[in-house]
Formats: C-alpha cells, structure tokens, sequence
C-alpha cells in the first residue's frame, strides 16, 4: 500500500493519496490562536479524558467489558488530514478500480488525489474528532482535533471541561461499537469493498438504462431528494442499490447510536448536556451560503440527518424494551436494521423481538 506521504503508483491507486494530503495541508487552516499554556492544557485534558469517557459509555451501554481502555489521539488539522487520509486509503485500498497505466493513468490520479483533497481540507477545519476502526491495531484510532474542540466549545459559548467530554462521549461510543462487536469491521469493510468494486459496472448499469435515469434525475430535482445521495441512487443498478441501502442504514445507526450515547449519559456527567445539544444542533444547521452549497455537495447534511434519525431509532427501542434490547442489535448482520427499519423502530422490534 502506497503511503499518503508518497505518490501513488501509476495504474494501481486511482486515487494519489500523497497530492491529496499535500492539497489538503496547503489549503486548511490552523484553526483559533490560544496562548500556548491553553493550548498544551487542552491537548492534555483531550488526552486524558477519553478514558473517562469510554468508562461512562460501558457502564450506560453494557459493552465492552473487560477490553482495555485505549488511549485517544490528540491532533491538529494537518495530523487530521494525514490520519483521514490513511484511513480512507487502507479501507478502499483493492476495491476501487485500478486507474490505467502510464501518463493518462498519473493524470487521472492526480486530478482525484486534488479533489480529494479539497474534500479533506473543507472536513479539516470542521472533524471534531474520528474513530478510523481500520488502522492503529486492534483498537484503533480514536483521534480528537483540539483546534475545532476550541473553536466550537468557543463558538458555542459552553463550558470547555463539559464540551470536552461530550466529543469524547461520541467517539468513544463509535470505538465501542468496533471494539466490543467482533464481527463489525470485517462486516462493514467488506460492504464498502463490495460497493466500490461495483462502481465500474454501476455506470455502465446507468448507460444501459440512459432514458430512464434522465427521467429520473429530473423527478429527484422537482423533489426534496435532490442530493448526491439521492442522485446516486438513481445511477445505481439494483445489486449496487441493495449494498448501498445496507451501508446506510449501518452508518444512520452508528452515528445515531453514538449521538444517543452522548446525551443519555446525562446531566452527571455533563452537568450542561441540554444546553450543548441544543446549541450543537442549531451549529449543525447553520452557516452562510457558500458553506451550506458546500455541505450539500459533500452529503454533510444528509450525514445531519442520520444523527437524528438514528438517535430517534435507538432511543425508541430502549424506551421499548431496554439498552439489553437494543444491544441485540449487535448479534449479527442479520440483526442490524434494515434500511426501511431505521425510520421505522416498531417494524425493527416486530422482527426481531417479536
């Protein structure tokens, strides 16, 4: 595997992930300036309290029991982006298609190396933090962006000790769910793997069927439903489709999961819990025009709207039937909510539960 610090080879990444750090750490900024005794504080606070954390997260949840409390990472954007980067390299690493060889072959990688990096640039000044599941060993990465922590605890006005373990509560929940569920990332990587390797027959799927995806297309832009995700929906054959639903759902559950997670901890532990996540929200829907053109483009609001819906499926099957209820969840991929499941708990637990 080429490293995103060097380019890579022609006719074998499609991607060159070393131009797409190098973008990216050209264009991000570095984020709010702290006098430096603040700043080292902070590093060591974010450090400290994911232990804590993760401890809060396994007496609420019931996972994870036993497993060893792994260390976070504490990083600045340009240490996100690196970090992004090899993630996202190790996990589509064979399952994208090869680029041709040659000189077409470098340019091809060289335009996608630059876009991806504008996306992580754009993502850089905004991660809070991340769990990459797929590098760093056993348990992962968990890494937490100390100048977005400070710019939004800033932004938001809220306590900074509270702010702190309210990003810590989220990630460590999304470790967890790797951590403490053994079958999880195998599960989730090979669907990505299946999804990607498909991509190829996907567009010829939409030649073949090109009247109809145009028609389509123009119903999606007369709708609501006229994000990248919607549009893709569209272009994709029924086996793409039928992969592209289960990684949804499983990511609208993670992320809603974890966003549950963060709040049900409560007020003893995060004494301003209801003031965060109604000024958190109110962030999440914001921005100016550029900045919400951009999140469109990016799928970052559909990424919104999985929180909500997701934090709405979790914590309507623990009201129904409990955390152990609702940890069934995790028994196997047969368990997991289908697509049409995750706005839609009771047709979740009549499957089920019974």
């Amino acid at each position: 595997m080429a490293s995103p610090n060097g380019s890579a080879g022609h006719g074998s990444s499609p991607v060159d992930w070393g131009l797409a750090v190098a973008t990216a750490q050209r264009l991000v900024r570095p984020g709010p300036v702290v006098p430096r005794d603040e700043a080292e504080r902070t590093v060591a606070e974010l450090r400290d309290v994911t232990g804590v954390a993760e401890s809060h997260v396994r007496a609420l949840t019931g996972l994870g029991t036993g497993l060893p409390l792994y260390p976070g990472e504490v990083v600045d954007r340009r240490g996100w982006v690196t970090a992004a980067a090899e993630g996202l390299q190790a996990l589509t690493e064979g399952a994208l298609p090869a680029g041709p060889n040659g000189y077409l072959g470098g340019v091809m990688a060289g335009s996608a190396g630059v876009q991806a990096g504008l996306v992580l640039a754009y993502l850089g000044g905004r991660v809070l933090g991340q769990y990459d599941p797929f590098s760093g060993g056993d348990g992962g990465r968990l890494l937490l962006v100390a100048p977005n922590v400070v710019a939004a605890q800033q932004a938001l006005d809220v306590p900074a000790d509270d702010f702190r373990m309210w990003v810590c509560l989220h990630e460590c929940t999304h470790r967890l769910q790797f951590t403490a569920v053994p079958w999880l990332r195998d599960y989730f990587a090979g669907e990505v793997g299946t999804f990607l390797s498909g991509l190829e027959d996907t567009a010829t799927s939409a030649l073949n069927r090109l009247p109809e995806v145009i028609r389509a297309v123009r119903g999606r832009t007369r709708t609501e439903d006229a994000s990248p995700l919607g549009i893709m929906e569209v272009l994709q054959s029924p086996e793409q489709r039928a992969v592209f639903d289960r990684l949804i759902a499983l990511s609208t559950l993670l992320e809603g999961h974890a966003d549950h997670v963060m709040d049900a901890v409560g007020p003893a532990v995060v004494p301003s819990v209801a003031t965060i996540r109604q000024r958190f929200t109110q962030r999440r829907r914001g921005g100016g025009l550029l900045d919400r053109i951009l999140r469109a483009l990016l799928g970052v609001d559909a990424k919104v709207r999985q929180y909500a819906v997701g934090a709405a499926f979790t914590r309507q099957v623990v009201d129904t039937v409990g955390m152990d209820g609702f940890n069934v969840i995790w028994s196997s991929p047969e368990t997991l909510p289908l697509r049409s499941e995750i706005s839609d708990a009771p047709a979740w637990l009549r499957r089920i539960h019974g």
